[in-house]
């Protein structure tokens, strides 16, 4: 994508979008097991501002399947292009680390591999598998790629289960072709659908500040729900480079908090609404209302 300027200043950042600085021995600890483990996370790999703060709770999210995409989100940091083989000792590594940080809650993602047979559907099952293994009271939280909506490839994640399946939507409908490479608006509703109708906890997430209207963004909210989403996140969109997408605004904290009040209105069980909210950012504090049955 060619450089183009944001709509906004982007040196100007309001007030709501510093962030603090974390340096403890927390931070130094998961970094050090992070390095130790050969590990990715999204925490760095998507440039997340919340990192500091996350790290030094001594938390991160992990991310399997390497750290190429196959996709080109014009949205996001991680990087694209032809992935590496995947690295079978991940999932093990992926469960020692979460033992060592003594995760109460743990959350995986992953890059997209559409190069790969089945999108890295067994790879997902046996990651899910191993951490349960080594950490039998984690609670395991998901964020997987579309899959392409195939149920059959679906049904190898949900039959290791996870606690709580995410998959983000991003955006709202008219803007997905335009910042979203190769996913499909109708295929993400159509994905979570698949994982709510399975008796999971279905959770996804919408950033805001790509140019679209607040009716959007309810009408997204609206869809969601209506395919039996329980947990939703909103959180502000911010530009990982010049050749990202531009941010068309930034949005004030108590238009997310209208936007929280209009999710819980549709029935959501859960919903996660401030500028530097992400998707995985304090996810623990869903399972009061969204606790999976054991």
């Amino acid at each position: 994508m060619p450089i183009t300027n944001d709509k906004v200043n982007v040196r100007l950042k309001p007030d709501w979008l510093k962030i603090k600085l974390h340096d403890t021995e927390g931070f130094a600890e998961v970094a050090k097991i992070v390095e130790k483990y050969r590990l990715h996370t999204i925490c760095g790999s998507g440039q997340c501002p919340n990192k500091a703060e996350c790290w030094s709770r001594r938390t991160a999210t992990f991310m399997i399947l390497g750290d190429v995409c196959t996709r080109s989100c014009k949205f996001c940091a991680t990087a694209s292009g032809r992935p590496l083989p995947v690295d079978n000792s991940e999932p093990e590594n992926v469960a020692r680390s979460i033992a060592l940080m003594g995760l109460r809650h743990a959350v995986i993602t992953s890059v997209t591999r559409d190069d790969l047979p089945d999108g890295g559907a067994q790879f997902w099952a046996n990651t899910v598998r191993a951490v349960r293994k080594s950490n039998p009271d984690t609670t395991i939280e998901v964020l997987i790629p579309d899959l392409d909506g195939r149920g059959e490839l679906l049904d190898i994640v949900l039959d290791s289960a996870p606690d709580i399946v995410g998959h983000n939507i991003e955006t709202v409908e008219r803007l997905t072709p335009l910042v979203r490479s190769r996913a499909k608006y109708h295929t993400s509703l159509q994905t979570l659908e698949y994982i709510a109708r399975s008796g999971a906890t279905a959770k996804s997430g919408i950033m805001v500040g790509l140019g679209e209207t607040q009716d959007e963004v309810v009408q997204t909210l609206r869809d969601l729900a209506d395919v039996g989403v329980s947990i939703v996140t909103l959180g502000q969109y911010l530009r990982p480079t010049l050749r990202h997408y531009p941010v068309a605004e930034y949005i004030h904290p108590d238009t997310f908090e209208w936007y929280k009040q209009q999710a819980y209105s549709l029935g959501f069980k859960y919903v996660a609404s401030a500028p530097l909210v992400r998707s995985s950012y304090m996810a623990e504090q869903a399972l009061g209302c969204c606790a999976p049955k054991k």
